[in-house]
């Protein structure tokens, strides 16, 4: 498995949207299903944010002043992700919303996804060394190993209610 920083993301981010279809292509009655990817897509998000939150995020940050507004965008982009996570975990598939919240879900972690991915990921790459991507992907892995898993865990409440708070 690579430290690289970048590739350990985007391989979430691969895993994330493998999610993201399985339940577009589940179907309108599949209920029970959804549910399932649905707990899959927020344990994901909430580590997937977590450790991008707790790593990335400001060591990219301090390392690359330039990148700022677009760290703070991301912070900002994890804030709507983190509130419909709390939001869906709170809810059950017969709920008249679920389906419609999950699809706004989807749709704003694929534009943060694409963005990350298109504009934010080569920057950073370009900016910095083989050598400190490596580190910050070490501290990515250590820190997902302890990461959250639900949004009401108390690490992921606390990253929640910031985000409610702000």
């Amino acid at each position: 498995m690579s430290t690289d920083a970048i590739v350990i993301l985007k391989d979430d981010h691969k895993h994330i949207r493998k999610l993201f279809s399985d339940f577009q292509e589940a179907g309108p009655n599949a209920k029970k299903t959804k549910a399932k990817i649905v707990t899959k897509i927020i344990e994901a998000l909430t580590i997937h944010t977590y450790i991008e939150n707790e790593c990335m995020y400001p060591d990219v940050r301090n390392l690359l002043p330039a990148v700022e507004d677009d760290v703070l965008e991301s912070y900002e982009e994890h804030h709507v992700a983190d509130v419909l996570c709390m939001e869906l975990a709170a809810m059950g598939p017969d709920d008249e919303r679920f389906d419609a919240k999950t699809t706004v879900l989807i749709e704003n972690v694929t534009h943060h996804i694409e963005e990350e991915e298109q504009e934010w990921f080569p920057k950073v790459r370009e900016s910095l060394s083989r050598a400190q991507l490596q580190e910050i992907g070490e501290r990515l892995l250590a820190t997902k190993k302890k990461a959250p898993r639900s949004p009401a865990q108390p690490g992921a409440v606390k990253k929640v209610a910031d985000a409610l708070l702000s």
